[in-house]
């Protein structure tokens, strides 16, 4: 490979790797693997089902906590019981992990002022840039992995209302110090909100570091399936925002606005979720060992990976090329999303929301289960000049 420094964003990871990531080994004396196995399971009686059944009920008898499905299902209950014991907070289930973000958006007052990262993702980024256009929201853009730069833009101004958090970055892979960022914006009094779906509550824990609510793309690792659109939220129990309702008021948004969860779909993500211990285990050993050869590959020219995780992304040297690597794979799958047991990679700039702060040549790889010496061979393949 050629010898050049590392890019801004590789640099930064660097800077920040020093960071504690957060790895919970015990919930309630609970490991987070048993967590996982035995969360949302029916009380243990002589007779009883061994797992939570699916309830396409719609319709409730009048007199119960539940009148209509709008507000309340069991198979709900069971995922965010588990969901929300892994991030030690109050999870609630959405249709969609754009649902999720919106809801959280929806919290700040029309006028309010937003900081997010400069990259970001992309359905994050749409969403931002409409609240900035309509002049709904004052959004302030910062390289979340420059922490100096993120803490001059929260004390500058009026203080901000949310700000939003991404680690490690999509696609980019900067890595934020969530602690030192969730402090400042409290001192300011805004609402602290961190997307978790790279990380995952097994590689990091943001309510644990001071964020008031954590966001997922259930769809991704947590079901890990790639057979669901989901959405989730958790929101910190002992958050400086508790007394104003925040889980409460994301509820109320999940309801009035419709943006609720089929049970299939969460029934499916529950089951899903129940191996994402031994899945994302073996995901980061296969990254792992493909990070080490793919700093070494003539065919690369920059790898970004923030030294967990099983999510990376290389720069091949122009758009062109990178399309023809993506087309050249054949057991890696050349298809948008990530998390799922099976390979993925894509040049993430051929969509048209991708912020402008991706390279072109950028191609994000979310690193699956399969034998990694088979997935070694097919990249290597398709990453050697013809």
């Amino acid at each position: 490979m050629p010898s050049q420094p590392p890019p801004p964003g590789e640099r930064a990871n660097e800077a920040t790797r020093h960071l504690p990531i957060q790895e919970p080994e015990r919930h309630n004396e609970l490991a987070a693997a048993t967590v996982l196995v035995s969360g949302g399971r029916p009380a243990h009686h002589p007779g009883a089902e061994l797992t939570q059944p699916l309830s396409l009920n719609a319709t409730y008898i009048a007199g119960g906590a539940v009148d209509y499905a709008r507000s309340g299902n069991p198979t709900w209950d069971a995922f965010e019981d588990t969901l929300g014991r892994l991030e030690g907070g109050s999870a609630l289930v959405f249709a969609s992990g754009t649902a999720a973000i919106h809801a959280v958006l929806d919290l700040v007052p029309s006028g309010g002022r937003i900081g997010a990262p400069r990259t970001v993702y992309s359905g994050t980024a749409v969403a931002l840039d409409d609240l900035a256009t309509s002049g709904d929201a004052e959004v302030t853009r910062v390289d979340i992995a420059d922490t100096p730069a993120v803490l001059a833009a929260i004390a500058a101004g009026p203080a901000p209302e949310l700000v939003w958090i991404e680690s490690p970055v999509n696609p980019t892979l900067e890595v934020a110090d969530v602690e030192t960022i969730a402090a400042a914006a409290h001192a300011r009094g805004a609402l602290v909100a961190a997307d978790n779906t790279f990380a995952t509550p097994l590689l990091a824990r943001p309510l644990t570091q001071g964020a008031d609510i954590v966001a997922h793309s259930v769809t991704k690792y947590l079901a890990g399936h790639s057979d669901v659109i989901l959405g989730a939220l958790v929101t910190a129990q002992n958050s400086v925002h508790r007394e104003a309702g925040v889980y409460e008021s994301l509820r109320a948004k999940r309801s009035r606005r419709g943006a609720i969860a089929g049970p299939a779909e969460v029934w499916l993500a529950l089951r899903g979720m129940r191996t994402l211990h031994v899945r994302l285990e073996r995901a980061c050993a296969n990254a792992a060992t493909l990070v080490a050869r793919l700093r070494e590959h003539p065919g690369v020219m920059r790898v970004r990976y923030p030294g967990f995780g099983a999510i990376i992304s290389i720069e091949v040297g122009d758009a062109s090329r990178a399309d023809a690597v993506a087309d050249a794979v054949t057991l890696w799958t050349n298809a948008t999303s990530l998390g799922g047991v099976e390979s993925l990679l894509e040049r993430r700039r051929r969509h048209a929301a991708e912020p402008v702060s991706v390279p072109t040549d950028l191609l994000r790889l979310s690193v699956g289960i399969e034998d990694v010496e088979d997935l070694w061979a097919d990249l290597d393949r398709a990453l050697r000049p013809t």
